[in-house]
């Protein structure tokens, strides 16, 4: 997953999704990024310009929260290899703030053209933390509310590390592609939660492979980009896997709190509000899927609002599929309609629409 701020110059991210590379506009800023905890096995930034020390080193504690335990963080910028008075400040700053983080360097090196960089571990046990003669940063309190990253403040603790039903820290994760099958860590302790994460994954191989493939003889040819709206355990990203595309899941923030297990099973994501517009430049995504989404939406926000934000991130000659009840899908069929778009009814649940390539002419008002 790539991500940077909003470039008038560079436009970064819209470059990377029309190379087919996931990303999305982010920034590193007051608030925490919308990804889960221990959410990433490596971290990288060269010359991405984020002063990691600032605000008593809030943004590096932010990047040690979505980093997993023994993760790596990978930095290349000019106070790892210049040695002038003001890098050299920053650096010894850094020194002092990843060892109050019991990060530990792994490598340290500078290439042919003068451009180092350093590779810092994470800590995967408590041991450290323990240890510290000062017990700053402390640990951050035990959280009790979902999907906590979602317009909250960076936080001045260290985030504790993942642990399972019995009080275990976790260990690193199944190696790929077993973690896209494999039972994930953070599934509910709820006795049959087990059977339901199985359930959910044969459900969609069976939906896209008979349904979306076959029945809707959609061509993927052509689909590098792909949004699932309401993604649960990721399953429709898990069934489209050997396809040459890619899937960002995105998890509703008044939907249950999966994004956990989409990183644990080797997917990628981030939590979003459906009421408000997603991170990402016009025109980028190839095909959108919503499955039951708007059984939530409609008590907080309008299908039109919805149904305009969609065709603003889709494509022209982009796809959306829509599985929801035929009160829902009557409420958008027209939108979609009036914004110029095919759309296709199949077995009464399924709604196929196709952005076209209509333009406003100097006559319309």
């Amino acid at each position: 997953m790539s991500f940077a701020p909003k470039d008038e110059h560079e436009a970064q991210i819209q470059f990377a999704l029309e190379r087919g590379i996931p990303a999305i506009l982010s920034v590193i800023g007051t608030q925490k990024l919308t990804f889960s905890d221990n959410a990433y096995d490596l971290i990288h930034c060269a010359r991405c310009r984020v002063h990691w020390d600032g605000d008593g080193g809030k943004p590096l504690l932010e990047l040690n929260r979505v980093l997993k335990p023994g993760g790596y963080f990978i930095w290349s910028a000019t106070p790892v290899y210049r040695d002038d008075e003001r890098d050299s400040k920053v650096w010894k700053s850094m020194v002092a703030l990843t060892t109050s983080l019991c990060w530990k360097i792994v490598a340290k090196t500078v290439d042919s053209t003068g451009v180092g960089l350093v590779i810092y571990q994470k800590p995967s046990s408590y041991s450290c933390y323990k240890h510290r003669k000062e017990k700053l940063p402390p640990l951050c309190e035990q959280k009790t509310n979902q999907n906590a990253s979602w317009y909250e403040p960076l936080s001045y603790c260290i985030s504790r590390l993942p642990v399972d039903r019995m009080g275990n820290l976790l260990r690193w994760s199944t190696p790929w592609p077993q973690r896209l099958s494999s039972k994930p860590p953070s599934l509910p302790s709820e006795p049959d939660a087990e059977d339901i994460f199985i359930e959910d994954t044969k459900h969609w191989a069976a939906l896209v492979s008979e349904v979306y493939l076959d029945g809707l003889a959609i061509s993927l040819g052509r689909i590098r980009n792909v949004m699932d709206m309401n993604a649960g355990y990721g399953g429709f990203a898990a069934a489209l896997i050997d396809q040459p595309l890619w899937v960002m899941n995105v998890v509703p923030i008044d939907a249950q709190d999966t994004l956990s297990i989409i990183f644990e099973r080797g997917l990628i994501g981030v939590y979003h509000d459906w009421c408000e517009s997603f991170n990402t430049y016009p025109r980028t995504y190839d095909l959108l899927h919503a499955s039951f989404l708007f059984k939530n939406l409609k008590e907080r926000c309008d299908t039109i609002d919805v149904a305009v934000e969609m065709d603003r991130i889709l494509r022209p000659g982009g796809y959306l599929l829509v599985q929801d009840t035929m009160e829902n899908i009557k409420k958008l069929n027209p939108v979609l309609r009036s914004l110029h778009w095919s759309t296709t009814l199949y077995q009464g649940q399924f709604l196929v629409g196709k952005k076209g390539f209509w333009r406003p002419s100097e006559n319309d008002n």
